[in-house]
């Protein structure tokens, strides 16, 4: 349970907003927008004042969560960046997790193979998540910033709001960014033209001018899950890290540059601090989305994707806990690619399972030992005890559907990580140990003493095992394309490490043009 430290002389009282308030908006996909959208927003007197627009604009945050497939914005597919879809299509695209199919569970359609082997289409669920998530972001926060103008704040105060929700709305596009590459920008609530792509280029410009304007305007200093400066300095780092990927011109230097700008941060002494369940007491969080079963927020059940149904008789005496799916785990090769006394190898689970009642070995349904195995030896018809389970963020015997844990964004390991590669790239090899070995030192392992590009993937997959961030990295260090476990090489003319515009969208909005690589 997060609350959120902010006062109204800040200008964005969010308090519970963030945590309990729906939005007063019900709006379309941003790019069907053919629609009189602005006369679906209140238009009584509400929102005139400072407390009242803060509630308003509580609900822009509160859009980080997603939303269910019941939900208009969801429309049959699950948009929750902890889970379905979204977060499984990037982490099953990387070499580092995967979905197998289980007997009859875990095929739907063939989608997780499709993510494991690449060979996905306009057609697949996952992709059109990634898509509704944000987009749906960007809409809702373009008719946030609407209702702000209409406000009765003065023009100052307007700004300093609007600076926040852009930055939400430049970490959406950064998002669309990379997984798309060429969608379309929208900023107008009151735009009735269906709109047409944008380059890549373009897309990277827009981010990069809008957190440029709206730096000086945002909170200063660390506050927990609002966008500030820091918050800003570190998505403008993550936009230059990838600056070679999505425009062809590298900028390491601007990378350095946007991490030096962010203070106020330290690595925890306990790396798994940073996942607790209450872990917005970490010193090490930049940038998080608070989750707090209690206000209603849904979507955070990660954790009953990953165990096997019957890893309830390890976690709670009754066997009572959370129904688990027994879905997505590791990668055969990712556990055993840590060495054994780096703590983060932690952030797996593997082994015989024992009852948290009296101690006896876990059975799965079958009678046999629930005793998870690194190695998975049919991926398209996997043992259920095949491969190492998610373990990072902290569980409880009390846990609930929803889990309280704070989904981690944006940590300052990232920019001690992006500093060193960045360092090496331009040259600094020494300079480039010093942050490197700060992170390996806090995982329990030896200076490096010299440094390669491998070396610096490697600490990339095990700093941030299950954090999101994988499939980015493969892409800027070209392991993308390669052949790996149950994945050919991807085929020169097939895609440029971007996904398909969803085949729903391109048939709502003609405008639209399919991404090279991809048939509509």
């Amino acid at each position: 349970m997060k609350r959120l430290n902010i006062s109204i002389s800040n200008i964005l009282p969010i308090r519970k907003a963030w945590l309990g308030v729906g939005l007063l908006l019900a709006l379309s996909s941003c790019t069907d927008l053919n629609e009189q959208l602005y006369d679906k927003v209140s238009q009584d007197d509400y929102g005139k004042t400072q407390s009242e627009v803060a509630t308003i604009v509580g609900g822009a945050y509160a859009t980080l969560r997603g939303y269910g497939s019941g939900t208009p914005e969801g429309n049959g597919v699950n948009c929750y960046p902890t889970c379905e879809y979204v977060f499984f299509t990037q982490e099953c695209s990387s070499d580092e997790a995967c979905i197998p199919t289980r007997g009859t569970d875990w095929f739907d359609g063939g989608r997780y193979q499709q993510y494991q082997r690449h060979n996905w289409d306009a057609n697949n669920a996952g992709v059109l998540s990634i898509w509704r998530y944000n987009f749906t972001g960007v809409s809702k926060v373009n008719a946030i910033i609407y209702q702000v103008d209409k406000s009765g704040l003065t023009d100052e105060a307007k700004n300093k709001v609007k600076a926040e929700l852009r930055g939400l709305r430049a970490y959406y596009y950064y998002n669309l960014l990379d997984c798309f590459g060429n969608v379309p920008i929208s900023t107008d609530f009151t735009e009735k033209v269906l709109p047409t792509n944008s380059t890549r280029k373009e897309v990277f410009e827009f981010i990069e001018k809008e957190l440029k304007e709206i730096m000086p305007l945002l909170p200063s200093g660390v506050t927990y899950g609002r966008f500030t400066q820091n918050v800003a300095n570190t998505l403008l780092a993550r936009l230059y890290l990838n600056a070679e990927v999505y425009t062809g011109s590298p900028r390491w230097q601007d990378c350095l540059d946007a991490c030096d700008k962010v203070q106020g941060y330290q690595l925890t002494p306990n790396y798994k601090a940073s996942f607790a369940i209450q872990n917005e007491k970490s010193p090490e969080i930049i940038f998080a989305i608070p989750y707090d079963h209690k206000q209603g927020t849904v979507g955070n059940y990660l954790a009953s994707m990953t165990y096997h149904y019957n890893q309830k008789q390890a976690f709670d005496p009754a066997g009572v806990y959370q129904w688990c799916g027994n879905g997505i785990c590791a990668q055969p090769g990712l556990y055993s690619s840590f060495d054994a006394q780096d703590v983060r190898r932690n952030s797996l689970l593997i082994g015989q399972q024992y009852s948290a009642k009296d101690g006896s070995e876990v059975l799965m349904d079958n009678g046999e030992p629930l005793n998870y195995t690194e190695e998975i030896a049919d991926f398209t018809n996997a043992a259920q005890n095949a491969g190492a389970r998610l373990n990072k963020y902290e569980w409880s015997a009390t846990d609930q559907w929803e889990r309280d844990n704070d989904w981690v964004l944006m940590r300052y390991a990232e920019i001690l990580m992006m500093q060193a590669e960045c360092n090496f790239r331009l040259g600094y090899i020494p300079t480039a140990l010093t942050y490197i070995n700060q992170i390996r030192k806090r995982a329990g392992l030896t200076d490096l003493t010299s440094l390669t590009l491998d070396d610096i993937d490697t600490e990339w997959k095990h700093e941030f095992v299950f954090e999101g961030l994988r499939r980015t990295t493969n892409i800027r260090f070209g392991t993308y394309y390669n052949a790996w476990w149950e994945k050919p090489a991807d085929p020169a003319d097939h895609h440029t490490g971007i996904y398909p515009i969803p085949k729903d969208e391109l048939d709502k909005n003609p405008n639209l043009k399919q991404n090279p690589g991809y048939v509509n």
